[in-house]
């Protein structure tokens, strides 16, 4: 189970890495000139290539913590607060292939400071999921 449980560290820090640099490649679309075709093309290209790079390493981080879950028989308050958690980072991976749809169809009406903002989501995501995973506190 160790293993296991490196591995499933080692695919949340991989998620996460692209939960981060994800909403920051939104910011640098949101900032590009109309008239700059070939940045927003590269950014876009970027962006639609860590997507569907980062979906699999979540998923599989998922299902390692399921495994997890499930071998060692955790229970307590704070697996079902982290669990919902890990259904909300879900959700905002999800919503992050919305907006680069969004983009990639020359849709989107956010300002680049309304990403800045979304981009801090999973910092405090992985600050409350670190916490419940080792403190345990309830």
């Amino acid at each position: 189970m160790l293993i296991v449980k490196v591995l499933h560290l080692w695919l949340v820090v991989s998620w996460f890495a692209g939960l981060f640099y994800l909403p920051r490649i939104f910011v640098n679309l949101a900032m590009v000139q109309a008239a700059s075709v070939a940045e927003r093309d590269r950014l876009l290209l970027m962006a639609g290539k860590l997507y569907r790079f980062m979906t699999p390493i979540g998923l599989l981080a998922v299902i390692f913590g399921l495994w997890l879950w499930f071998g060692f028989g955790f229970s307590g308050g704070w697996l079902h607060v982290k669990t919902t958690l890990v259904v909300v980072l879900l959700a905002y991976h999800a919503y992050c292939g919305r907006i680069l749809r969004t983009f990639q169809a020359g849709r989107n009406v956010r300002s680049h400071i309304w990403f800045r903002w979304f981009n801090e989501m999973p910092v405090l995501l992985l600050l409350a999921v670190t916490y419940l995973a080792v403190v345990k506190p309830f």
